[in-house]
């Protein structure tokens, strides 16, 4: 259920909203319970997503590091051969 929730800080180019907003969505429907909420509850559901996401945008934002960016395709690739290690172990 958390697919989405990646580590967004010190990438070049900066995480986009959009991967901002995708890891609050992940986050609120981990914390819930549930991936669609009911109507009854569709305006907190919401409401706790843009929340979140925004204040991870300014997290992100102010966020320091001596470290040089991380390059997203070559992080792309090591995930990709952990997840390949994974599967051929199992």
């Amino acid at each position: 259920m958390c697919r989405n929730i990646h580590t967004l800080h010190n990438f070049e180019p900066a995480a986009t909203d959009d991967e901002v907003h995708a890891a609050a969505l992940q986050f609120v429907r981990k914390i819930s319970g549930t991936t669609k909420p009911s109507k009854a509850n569709i305006a907190a559901f919401e409401q706790a997503v843009e929340e979140i996401a925004h204040i991870s945008r300014h997290l992100l934002d102010d966020l320091v590091t001596a470290a040089p960016p991380k390059n997203r395709e070559v992080e792309a690739a090591k995930a990709r051969a952990r997840a390949a290690t994974r599967y051929s172990a199992a």
